[in-house]
């Protein structure tokens, strides 16, 4: 008790001229994180609000109308056919977000683990598709699909990014950062390569898993141009060649638009609300290392 109580005395207590600079930073935090968050979601209210007012609402009336009405959300939903875009949306984009879960995780375990001659170059040369526009590879791949007589199916808005640049690196840097030590004792037990990365490194990197998950299915169902290019079926309408379908016939009505992207947008809004915490431990966890 004696020594406990000796060494509570020995800790440095805090200056009193540090209390009110701290105090200070902390309330310059809060405001800027305010006015941050005030920023980001004032947008998102604008929508909201603009959703809800009568159809045919004049732009600049769009804020301050007569009285709120629910009615652009049930002409959105049976206009745009959005049972049939969020089915298609959601299977391309869950088809999409497995394979490059499954290629990423592949690839970034090799990466990270295996010694092999030129790991480092093929690195580089993952690192370097980053900064190639998906517009330049659009008419080989239209070629590439065509010759397999994929146009206009659900493989044709899967497969040409069925492997990312991003996750592989993603991965692959989260696995560096599990200790070794693990695996070698894998190892000792008997278990194989597949058998230590699927018992072993991929429950370790669930934050990294989640967070390649949210990245990429978030910019699959926001994606316009593949369902733009490579399908002319309306029965493959997506939620985002839904949007246009509103813009090219209803522009003059702002509020079913409105309505429209805010029914577009609460699957994902919802995702990312569930998924937060790991999203934010993966990317805080997923440091750069050699």
């Amino acid at each position: 008790m004696t020594h406990s109580a000796s060494k509570v005395r020995s800790l440095p207590l805090p200056s009193p001229a540090s209390a009110p600079r701290e105090q200070g930073h902390g309330i310059w935090t809060a405001l800027g994180l305010g006015l941050g968050a005030v920023a980001v979601l004032l947008p998102l209210g604008v929508v909201v609000l603009a959703s809800l007012a009568p159809p045919g609402t004049p732009l600049g009336e769009i804020l301050t109308p007569d009285f709120w009405t629910l009615e652009n959300y049930q002409t959105a939903w049976q206009r745009g056919q959005f049972v049939l875009a969020f089915f298609n949306s959601t299977l391309v984009a869950l088809g999409v977000t497995a394979l490059q879960i499954l290629t990423s995780a592949l690839a970034g375990y090799a990466l990270a683990r295996l010694p092999f001659r030129g790991r480092r170059s093929l690195l580089m040369l993952i690192l370097a598709t980053l900064v190639i526009p998906f517009q330049l590879l659009v008419v080989p791949l239209f070629l590439v699909l065509k010759w397999g007589h994929l146009i206009n199916t659900y493989w044709a808005l899967i497969l040409p990014t069925a492997a990312n640049g991003f996750g592989i690196f993603l991965m692959r840097q989260y696995f560096q950062s599990i200790p070794v030590e693990l695996e070698e004792a894998a190892a000792l037990d008997g278990a194989n390569r597949l058998q230590t990365l699927w018992h072993i490194m991929l429950p370790l990197a669930r934050p990294a898993l989640i967070t390649l998950f949210l990245f990429t299915f978030i910019g699959e169902w926001n994606d316009l141009f593949k369902p733009l290019v490579f399908t002319t079926r309306p029965e493959l309408k997506t939620v985002q060649l839904a949007l246009a379908d509103f813009q090219e016939q209803f522009t003059s009505d702002w509020p079913l638009l409105m309505a429209a992207v805010v029914i577009s947008s609460l699957p994902v809004i919802g995702l990312f609300l569930l998924g937060q915490r790991q999203f934010l431990r993966g990317i805080a966890t997923t440091g750069i290392k050699n």
